[in-house]
């Protein structure tokens, strides 16, 4: 996988749209709605990478289990991790991981908005 397959992948998602506030090196995909980061994309040594953020317990099991999974890198290394896209990983452990990190980051429903749904 590259970092063009997984900006596309990204982009299935709702709401959400590709973002370069750095520079046009570092793809970021956001929620349209609270505009929070869920990946950001980007070629480091050659390899292509994405940070994604992940529950605390998993990032560390992951790391643990995986060469391709390392702590985020420029990122919290508790919440992030970094992901090589062109390693070993399967492409649906990488999508399974860019869904984690989009659940995580989503926005909030309200507890009003919750009541009123049921």
């Amino acid at each position: 996988m590259d970092k063009q397959d997984l900006i596309d992948h990204c982009l299935t998602y709702p709401g959400v749209y590709e973002d370069y506030p750095f520079d046009e090196s570092w793809t970021v995909m956001r929620h349209g709605s609270n505009k929070k980061s869920f990946a950001f994309i980007y070629i480091r040594e050659g390899r292509h990478c994405a940070n994604l953020k992940c529950d605390p317990m998993r990032a560390a099991m992951l790391r643990d289990l995986h060469g391709d999974i390392k702590p985020g890198y420029h990122m919290n290394k508790e919440h992030w991790n970094t992901v090589i896209l062109d390693g070993d990983l399967d492409q649906e452990d990488i999508f399974d991981l860019v869904r984690h990190s989009f659940e995580l980051t989503r926005p909030k429903i309200s507890k009003k908005r919750q009541q009123a749904d049921f």
